[in-house]
C-alpha cells in the first residue's frame, strides 16, 4: 500500500456524554461550557443504535469530575441497548478502581474505560485484563498534547503519553483511546500531526476523539492508520453524516 493510501474505513462510535441526568457535549471539555442534545441519554443511546451503531460510547461526566454520578441509566442503557437492539456498550468517566468497573460488566457493559486510574493505579489495568481479558478493558489517555490530562481534564498530570504507552502494552492492552482536549467539542478538525504522533506511540487498536467534523477528518484516520474514533458534535448537528458513508 503506498503511504496516504486510504486503509480500511475507521469505525465512528456515537458518542453519549452523560451531566447532571442529560445528553450533552463539552466545549473542550469544560463542564460549564455544555450544549444539551437530548434530555433524556437514554433517548439519545437508542438514536444511535436504530442508526445501526455496532458500539456505544457512554461517559459520566459526573462521576470524571467528581460532581455526582450517573450509574442508574447507564445501566438501564446497557441492559437495553444489548437486549433489544444487540449493540454492545463502552462506559467511562470515574472508573477509578476494580469495584466500580466489576460492577459496570457485571450490569451489562461490554467494556469499561480507564481514564485517571490508568496515570494514578496502572496495576489495576493489569490487574482487570487479567479477571477479564483484553476485550474487556480500554484505556483512555486525554490530552492536551501529549501530556496526559486526569480528572475530567481539569488537571495537567505531568506525564506524558510516551511514558505510558510501554507500560500498558506490557499489561496486555489492546485498544487505547486518545483524546485531544483542545479540540473535543470544537468541531475544528483533527491535528494530524498529533494523531500520527500517537499512532508511533501505540501500534495496536487506537480510537481518538476531539474534533472531527467532517468525512475529511475521517479520511484523515483511514490514511493515517487509526481504527476510528468517538465522534459527538459532529453527527449530533450532521456536519459529518451518520451513517457514515462509503469513502470514495
Amino acid at each position: 500500500m503506498t503511504p496516504g493510501s486510504l486503509r480500511p474505513q475507521p469505525q465512528i462510535i456515537p458518542c453519549v456524554d452523560i451531566q447532571s441526568g442529560r445528553a450533552v457535549r463539552l466545549y473542550e471539555g469544560d463542564p460549564d461550557r455544555e450544549t444539551v442534545y437530548f434530555d433524556s441519554p437514554l433517548e439519545a443511546a437508542r438514536h444511535w443504535a436504530r442508526l445501526g451503531a455496532g458500539l456505544v460510547h457512554l461517559v459520566d461526566l459526573d462521576a470524571a469530575t467528581g460532581r455526582g454520578e450517573n450509574r442508574e441509566v447507564i445501566h438501564r442503557i446497557a441492559a437495553e441497548l444489548a437486549d433489544d437492539w444487540d449493540v454492545p456498550v463502552e462506559v467511562g468517566g470515574g472508573v477509578r478502581d476494580r469495584e466500580s468497573a466489576e460492577t459496570l460488566l457485571r450490569a451489562g457493559v461490554e467494556r469499561v474505560v480507564i481514564g485517571t486510574a490508568a496515570v494514578k493505579n496502572p496495576q489495576l489495568v493489569r490487574d482487570l485484563i487479567r479477571a477479564h481479558g483484553p476485550e474487556r478493558v480500554v484505556v483512555s489517555l486525554d490530552a492536551r498534547g501529549l501530556e496526559v490530562a486526569t480528572h475530567g481534564w481539569a488537571e495537567g498530570s505531568g506525564v506524558q503519553v510516551a511514558e505510558l504507552t510501554p507500560a500498558l502494552a506490557d499489561a496486555g492492552l489492546e485498544t487505547l483511546i486518545f483524546t485531544d482536549v483542545t479540540r473535543d467539542g470544537t468541531l475544528r478538525g483533527l491535528d494530524r500531526e498529533l494523531m500520527r504522533q500517537v499512532r508511533q506511540l501505540w501500534t495496536n487498536t487506537l480510537i481518538v476523539g476531539g474534533g472531527v467534523a467532517n468525512l475529511d477528518d475521517v479520511r484523515l484516520l483511514a490514511e493515517e492508520g487509526l481504527h476510528g474514533a468517538i465522534v459527538g458534535r459532529a453527527i449530533y448537528e450532521g456536519t459529518l453524516p451518520y451513517p457514515l458513508p462509503e469513502l470514495g
